[in-house]
């Protein structure tokens, strides 16, 4: 092909590509009421700036609050016994178990429903022992910890309902920690807002 014969034809091919371009804009229809923001989304993959909390959380109710207790007192599992003798899903001291007349440990241990039980009863009766120190002390901060009534019963369930009337009552200066050094300010803080208000105060709950 003579050069300028070919120089023509490149010319001819680059009219008629730039043609098809204008063809397909031209038949794409465009909202006029489309944000620049919207437009460039074609291209480039857009989050939401904010996303609800309950896509991944439980909500914040009893049920959440003692699976939460659960997994850090034994990560949730019934048959578990520490080191120290404490038994179950919570992690429950025999005294404490004598309480509610429970006395075989490896039943216990082998009945799920009835460590739930145990669990929402001594709740009942920690919530009673301390309903004067609850009603005194939620809402107010102490060593830099919000004190809220799940954390107050959590913390109750760690040390005793006695060791946490000291430590409100004296505003954070009579501490407890377990052997594991886990102590009462860190489940207050850890266990702080979850709605427990099911829970009723009863001096004598049973299983």
């Amino acid at each position: 092909m003579h050069p300028q014969n070919r120089k023509i034809y490149f010319i001819k091919n680059k009219i008629l590509l730039f043609s098809v371009v204008l063809l397909f804009i031209n038949a794409t229809p465009i909202d006029k009421n489309v944000s620049k923001s919207e437009t460039t989304g074609i291209t480039l993959l857009k989050f939401p700036k904010t996303i609800g909390n309950e896509i991944f959380y439980l909500k914040r109710d009893f049920v959440a609050f003692k699976e939460a207790v659960a997994f850090k007192e034994s990560q949730g599992k019934y048959a578990t016994v520490n080191t120290l003798g404490y038994l179950g899903k919570y992690q429950f001291g025999r005294t404490t178990l004598h309480r509610f007349n429970i006395y075989n440990t490896e039943e216990f241990l082998a009945n799920p429903e009835l460590q739930e039980k145990a669990f929402v009863a001594l709740c009942k009766v920690n919530k009673w022992i301390l309903r004067k120190d609850i009603k005194r002390s939620v809402g107010k901060t102490i060593n830099g910890v919000k004190i809220t009534e799940s954390g107050i019963l959590a913390a109750a369930h760690l040390s005793g309902a006695g060791n946490v009337k000291k430590f409100l009552r004296s505003n954070g200066t009579e501490r407890f920690s377990d052997a594991y050094g886990a102590s009462i300010q860190s489940y207050l803080k850890k266990f702080a807002n979850y709605n427990v208000s099911n829970i009723v105060a009863n001096k004598n709950a049973k299983v």
